[in-house]
């Protein structure tokens, strides 16, 4: 019998001893190596021209923003893996080999909405300054109070959501941003309808994945009627050709959707780091087609004139303080009568400083960082047209201002494809460095009885379907929470019980991550502040 709460017995998943030789840490190394090698000719090539690198300084920041993705694969990619391991469908070690190629291609293949999704919820202010010593100690501090709690809960083997853990560090930034402000300052601290948004989707999925997943498995045992598959595992042997396909083929896609989802938190985060420390290299898209600046012109036309239909009589704007009023509206997330006329009166004056030139990697150096925050202000302020219906506009006109939205959005959000491979990189070395401690909590100590294939079907299933639909959606999910929650709806429906000791420690770990990571970040953002 197998001993379910040590990890080891006859006949265990992990024990079982490889067929592959030493083949899988070669293809690793090799694979490791090739990756390393074209980030460094990447990031060569990206900061050809650029003015004063600080090198110490972006090696640091980098290697943190990477710890963090590394950290992050000890919790989230262990999960894919856990029930093909238990079910016997893959060894061990093919297993994190394969899901780490996935992750691989989820990140390659990521929008960004995720990434620029989870940023949108630091103050503006310290992202337009992000190459401060206010900037430099917001990244700082999130990262490490992150990094902090997911090796934390990593120790003791509970699989805490490092979606949660990111969003409570951001958030406890914001707060501290706020606390540290002068009296009666006009700064931003957390957009709460963004973290509301946010939090309702990191709220919601586990009880997706809970009773999602024991629902399917009921609708199964109704379907396929073969109590083999809803009875633990008699023998190291695979499982039938068909079920251990499913397994293979759900482990496939929750590696794929967690790389495309929660590997772009670590992706937005590295691109705030490269925009603060080496900005005439990063703070402008200089990659986008031939015909780029001549779309985003006429975009930005056409968008002034639509936004000049909503300009009310008689009120008027200096040009001098377009700029304040615009900053100001996206601050407070409040529009008035004059934030109408200063926006279309912003956007004219940037399109005319960018004019000039015949694209983006031909703007000035002393001009990047302001044209880009310049940029990222009038998104951000469009943000409150198309998405919170602040300004009521025609469906035409909507269209027009979306048009100029993502063209500036393609001018100041995008991600390199060498910072893709770094993270995936990352991902996939974390997963198996610390693969076992969260594999054991997820196939053992979540259920009385052995993960069955049933319910591993059910549990990935279920996941894949729900970070899939939240990656479209660019809303952060946790694979933690899902796959971990799905595992014991099924073990419920199933009727073999759960060991509530695990359970109580699940929803500590859950509960608590929010609170501490707010508390951490605050803390380390407030003492940085003396230092940096």
């Amino acid at each position: 019998m197998t001993d379910m709460t040590s990890g080891k017995g006859m006949g265990h998943p992990l024990e079982k001893p490889s067929a592959l030789g030493n083949w899988p840490n070669i293809v690793v190394v090799l694979i490791l190596l090739g990756g390393l090698g074209y980030i460094c000719y990447a990031l060569a090539a990206d900061l050809t021209g650029a003015v004063a690198v600080p090198w110490i300084l972006l090696g640091i920041a980098l290697l943190i923003a990477l710890g963090f993705e590394f950290v992050n694969g000890f919790h989230d990619t262990a999960n894919a893996v856990a029930t093909v391991i238990y079910t016997h469908s893959l060894p061990a070690e093919v297993a994190v080999i394969w899901s780490g190629f996935f992750n691989f291609l989820g990140v390659l293949t990521a929008s960004g909405a995720v990434a620029f999704g989870i940023i949108s919820l630091l103050p503006v202010e310290l992202i337009m300054q992000v190459g401060s010593g206010a900037g430099m100690a917001m990244v700082f501090s999130l990262l490490i109070a992150a990094i902090l709690w997911n090796l934390g809960t990593w120790y003791f083997g509970l699989p805490a959501s490092s979606s949660h853990t990111m969003v409570g560090s951001i958030i406890g930034v914001g707060l501290a941003n706020q606390f540290l402000a002068p009296a009666g300052s006009a700064t931003s601290g957390v957009d709460w309808n963004q973290a509301k948004s946010i939090g309702l989707s990191l709220l919601v999925s586990p009880l997706f994945g809970f009773f999602l997943a024991g629902g399917l498995l009921l609708v199964m045992k109704l379907v396929v009627r073969n109590k083999a598959l809803y009875e633990a595992p008699k023998t190291t042997a695979p499982p039938p050709l068909w079920i251990r396909g499913l397994l293979i083929l759900t482990c496939t896609l929750v590696s794929f959707f967690h790389g495309s989802n929660d590997g772009q938190k670590g992706m937005g985060l590295i691109m705030l780091i490269l925009i603060g420390v080496v900005p005439t290299a990063f703070a402008l898209n200089r990659t986008p087609d031939i015909n780029y600046l001549d779309t985003y012109k006429a975009a930005s036309t056409a968008a002034g004139t639509a936004l000049g239909n909503y300009i009310k009589p008689g009120v008027t704007v200096a040009p001098a303080d377009a700029k304040e009023k615009v900053a100001q509206a996206v601050r407070t997330r409040n529009w008035t009568d004059e934030t109408t006329p200063a926006l279309k009166t912003f956007i004219d004056q940037t399109n005319a400083e960018i004019s000039p030139y015949g694209s983006a990697s031909a703007v000035p150096s002393n001009l990047v960082t302001n044209t880009r925050n310049d940029m990222y202000l009038i998104s951000e302020a469009l943000k409150l047209i198309d998405s919170k219906k602040l300004l009521p506009v025609s469906d035409a006109d909507l269209t027009t201002i979306k048009a100029y939205h993502a063209a500036a959005d393609h001018t100041t959000k995008f991600i390199p494809t060498w910072v893709k491979v770094a993270i995936a990189l990352a991902l996939g070395l974390g997963t198996m460095v610390g693969w076992k401690r969260i594999v054991i909590t997820v196939g053992e100590k979540i259920g009385k009885t052995h993960l069955t294939y049933g319910q591993g079907a059910a549990a990935e299933i279920v996941a894949a379907a729900t970070i899939g639909a939240a990656d479209y959606m660019g809303l952060p999910v946790s694979t933690t929470h899902v796959l971990s929650s799905g595992v014991a709806g099924t073990m419920a429906a199933n009727g073999t019980g759960l060991q509530m000791s695990t359970v109580r420690n699940l929803i500590m770990a859950w509960v608590l991550t929010l609170p501490v990571s707010m508390a951490l970040s605050f803390m380390l953002f407030v003492l940085m502040r003396q230092f940096v």
